[in-house]
């Protein structure tokens, strides 16, 4: 065969080879647009392209807008579409297509104090007895553990401490145990729990260390005009003692002052220093403590003076790698904008507290604070001027990296659905 007719043919199967890698690749880069978008009311959604294919929609809620380099879909009345995207008259691909009714909350950033009180009393520790047979802790001995709630002695509700040491002492005096009815995990218990008499104080006792109530600081993440509910802090608030999350009967958010910040280091996080604001008014409830953070309704809307206005929010699959910022406090109650990077982010289609990998890259906050620090946690994060999601926890061997957790679950542990038909918010019951 002659040379140079082996030569063509080599060049002419290089060709058509490099033919199909090309277009092998456009058709992935179509396969791998989600089976399913979302959107909200005016949000646009654009699909590069990278061959000649035309789309079409079955519903007209969606307009589709066809330039010689991307696709953009257009999102303008809440309902269902069905998008086909075809080559040459094949079809490629079908995406099914959600729009929302339009949604929008203000980002917080405040400083808050929080006061949490239990479902009854909280036992975080047992504790000797001095009585005259010698040492002895009669909590221990009935079988409460740490970490158990106290919700009812004889049949009464128990709320505080001040409801416990009547009727001690009255147990005691009459030589009859103590009927106790706990909340362990979840689970309701009995326990019956015999005083024991302390014979340097010369009263009863019941070996036990408890707390009705807890207090501390985080951020504010956002509230929703509407409905007035609010979401803070995008962590579970745990008792220091028992390191397990507070079961809440019912709580309140107070407004917090800054005073200091210990700084972050290499196998320390650092702390915020605050106080809670001289009159300690009372600007909102808790009416849950969950692994997203606490939530309640405010009682008035409370400024930042710097994103005062209700913004869009960001569904997990948007979110993208980049550049982003948090609003926080670290001097006094001002509320500051300070610049970071999405590491990563998971487009999770179910509640999960992970989703972000953040890191602080402005050197004003790496200076002041060493980067993430406790008291942060709640931040809300911003992204293309939409609330993406929030500060929840800081690497202990990197102090300026840490988690975020996405905004829709926090809204969805606040009671908003913003999947419901009509309206935006629940209203509560």
């Amino acid at each position: 065969m002659n040379v140079v007719l082996i030569k063509k043919i080599i060049g002419g199967l290089l060709l058509v080879s490099l033919l199909l890698l090309g277009f092998s690749q456009s058709l992935k880069n179509y396969l791998s647009i989600p089976d399913k978008i979302v959107l909200f009311e005016g949000q646009d959604y654009q699909i590069p392209k990278s061959l000649s294919v035309s789309a079409s929609v079955s519903q007209g809620n969606v307009s589709v807008h066809d330039s010689s380099k991307i696709l953009t879909l257009g999102a303008e009345k809440p309902g269902t579409n069905e998008l086909l995207l075809d080559f040459a008259g094949f079809p490629i691909k079908k995406v099914d297509i959600e729009v929302l009714k339009d949604f929008k909350v203000i980002p917080g950033g405040q400083s808050i104090g929080v006061k949490l009180n239990t479902l009854g009393v909280l036992v975080v520790g047992h504790h000797l007895v001095s009585t005259a047979s010698g040492k002895k802790s009669p909590g221990e001995t009935a079988g409460v553990h740490v970490g158990d709630i106290i919700t009812e002695i004889n049949g009464k509700n128990i709320r505080k401490m001040e409801d416990v040491a009547p009727l001690v002492q009255a147990a005691g005096e009459q030589h009859e145990p103590l009927k106790l009815s706990i909340f362990r995990k979840n689970k309701k218990v009995k326990a019956n729990l015999m005083p024991l008499k302390d014979q340097q104080e010369n009263i009863y006792k019941l070996g036990l260390y408890i707390r009705d109530s807890a207090a501390g600081i985080g951020t504010m993440t956002f509230y929703e005009p509407n409905s007035k509910k609010y979401g803070a802090l995008g962590h579970v608030i745990s008792d220091m003692d028992t390191k397990e999350p507070i079961v809440v009967k019912d709580g309140q958010v107070v407004r917090s002052t800054v005073t200091s910040i210990e700084k972050g280091s290499h196998g320390d996080p650092g702390e915020k220093l605050a106080r809670f604001s001289s009159d300690h008014k009372v600007i909102g409830n808790i009416n849950k403590n969950s692994s997203f953070g606490i939530f309640g309704k405010l009682d008035a809307q409370i400024d930042n003076h710097i994103m005062d206005k209700a913004i869009p929010i960001t569904l997990s699959h948007e979110v993208k790698e980049g550049p982003a910022q948090i609003l926080t406090v670290v001097d006094g109650d001002k509320v500051e904008k300070y610049d970071i990077e999405i590491v990563s982010t998971i487009p999770q289609k179910f509640p999960a507290t992970k989703g972000m990998v953040i890191k602080v890259t402005d050197r004003e906050l790496i200076n002041k604070t060493g980067g993430i620090v406790q008291g942060m946690s709640g931040s809300p994060i911003i992204q293309n001027g939409k609330l993406i999601g929030a500060v929840t926890h800081v690497f202990v061997n990197d102090p300026t990296s840490g988690y975020g957790v996405h905004i829709e679950w926090m809204l969805n542990e606040a009671g908003i659905n913003i999947y419901e038909k009509g309206h935006s918010a629940r209203k509560a019951s």
